[in-house]
């Protein structure tokens, strides 16, 4: 089977009802979405270490829900009922944030992305996921899509932040403070 379609090279690419630029905001969508599922899986082949195992099946579900997410974004039309995304699945999310933030220390200030090399990676995934959901966000703005998908993308951006600095403090590795931040934190 060959990979290539030669059907692109004009610039527009197949979506799931109709043929679109490749530079469409549907696309730009989707394609950081996908991306953002590649960097997951980098994160996940760094977690050799037996004190990621629950982290690695987590992740693993993740890049499943993240196609998920990418094929909601590429129907041009798309009936309520057919959408994958679920609001349970954000729910979801809270609760791993939740588990994840108990591992972790109080903040007190900004931190620098960092620490550790899977720490580093899991920051980009927090990033990528941010543009994912920005570029979600402006599709909403002139098509109908998923909400649920946002919502999806803002809390797994959230994930992936508690997760940076639960890798850091199973690995014991200290994070590092932004050194002209002020104490913007309030522990309750």
């Amino acid at each position: 089977m060959a990979i290539y379609t030669r059907t692109g090279d004009k610039g527009e690419t197949s979506v799931i009802g109709g043929r679109v630029g490749k530079d469409d905001v549907r696309v730009e969508a989707y394609g950081t979405i996908d991306e953002l599922n590649c960097f997951v899986g980098q994160a996940r082949s760094l977690m050799e270490d037996e004190r990621f195992l629950d982290i690695r099946e987590q992740l693993l579900e993740i890049q499943h829900e993240l196609f998920d997410c990418g094929s909601d974004l590429a129907f041009v039309k798309l009936s309520e009922n057919r959408y994958k995304v679920k609001s349970e699945m954000a729910t979801r999310l809270e609760g791993w944030i939740d588990a994840l933030q108990a591992e972790n220390p109080e903040l007190e200030r900004f931190i620098l992305p960092g620490g550790s090399q899977l720490s580093s990676v899991l920051h980009v995934c927090r990033t990528v996921c941010r543009r994912a959901e920005r570029r979600a966000v402006t599709l909403g703005r002139s098509a109908e899509i998923n909400p649920e998908a946002v919502i999806y993308l803002n809390r797994l951006s959230d994930y992936f932040f508690a997760l940076a600095r639960a890798a850091n403090t199973r690995l014991e590795i200290a994070e590092v403070e932004y050194l002209r931040s002020k104490k913007v934190f309030r522990n309750k």
